[in-house]
């Protein structure tokens, strides 16, 4: 199989799927937005259209992805998971691991969601992303983990460089150089590892300790809302405490760099104060013990 099957599978299938009507792209503008530096670290894309139902605050929400939409399957993967293609994406390609039978969003991600990611992960590179419940950004509660596929060759996302000057081999160069380092950890993810879902299901447990998001063995669900972002350089988990700010509804890719402005957005608050503290306004900083057991 070549590596990046999944991507050619699911591009073929948005074809498809626009001309059956299942498939409803966003339409949007698209602007670099300067960070505290002055380096464009964000891009900022604005909606030109209504939200799309599922993204709205009020009324209820029938569950997407039981069932899906066959028309959007792009693979069935192992017993437990789908790879289906996002319906309102604003990048076409945009796909989403769901588990086939009902899993909370909320609950911790488990040893079969890891395999199953690590498998399409095999056949595909780019940037996967879980927003852990409604006050992370999710908007769905059946659980479901994203995947923006990226080539080898292109930059995974605008904050890469911010994520990579975290794994420094001395922390204390950037250790509280940004209030968002109170909030986030990064590890390095190991490639060669030869289990990969046992490696990454590793760092996502100890990551978790280390943001005082608790343990999954002995501790029902996340103590705290979280995001994850995952390539094939870092891991990433952000603790969260409120889902948006500012007319802005930020999830796992507003950390990646990646922010959608709205109709209630404020523009002019974003433009003076900058987009790093946007994500500050809607961090939980977690100062506990830096000593942590690993697996």
């Amino acid at each position: 199989m070549v590596l990046e099957c999944y991507e050619q599978e699911a591009l073929a299938r948005s074809a498809s799927a626009l001309d059956l009507g299942a498939l409803h792209p966003l339409q949007t503008t698209r602007c670099a937005l300067p960070d505290s530096t002055g380096s464009s670290q964000f891009e900022l894309r604005a909606l030109e259209s209504d939200l799309p139902k599922h993204l709205r605050p009020s009324g209820p929400k029938p569950n997407p992805f039981l069932p899906w939409d066959p028309r959007l399957e792009v693979a069935q993967v192992g017993d437990d998971h789908a790879l289906i293609l996002n319906k309102y994406p604003v990048q076409l390609g945009h796909m989403l691991l769901v588990t086939r039978q009902w899993a909370a969003q909320g609950d911790w991600l488990q040893a079969q969601d890891w395999q199953a990611l690590s498998a399409v992960d095999q056949r595909t590179s780019g940037l996967w992303f879980f927003n852990s419940g409604p006050d992370a950004g999710a908007s769905q509660p059946h659980r479901h983990i994203q995947l923006l596929p990226r080539s080898n060759a292109a930059m995974v996302c605008p904050r890469d460089p911010w994520f990579l000057a975290r794994l420094d081999a001395n922390p204390s160069a950037h250790q509280h150089h940004s209030p968002l380092d109170t909030a986030i950890c990064v590890h390095e993810r190991d490639m060669q590892a030869p289990d990969q879902a046992g490696h990454l299901l590793g760092l996502y447990r100890q990551m978790s300790r280390e943001l005082g998001l608790g343990d999954p063995s002995h501790d029902q669900k996340p103590l705290a809302p979280y995001n994850l972002l995952l390539t094939r350089r870092w891991v990433a988990l952000v603790r969260r405490l409120r889902d948006g700010c500012h007319g802005f509804s930020i999830n796992a890719l507003g950390f990646a760099g990646y922010l959608l402005t709205t109709q209630v957005s404020d523009q002019h608050w974003l433009h003076t104060h900058g987009p790093e503290q946007l994500l500050e306004s809607v961090i939980d900083p977690f100062r506990g013990s830096s000593v942590v057991e690993t697996d």
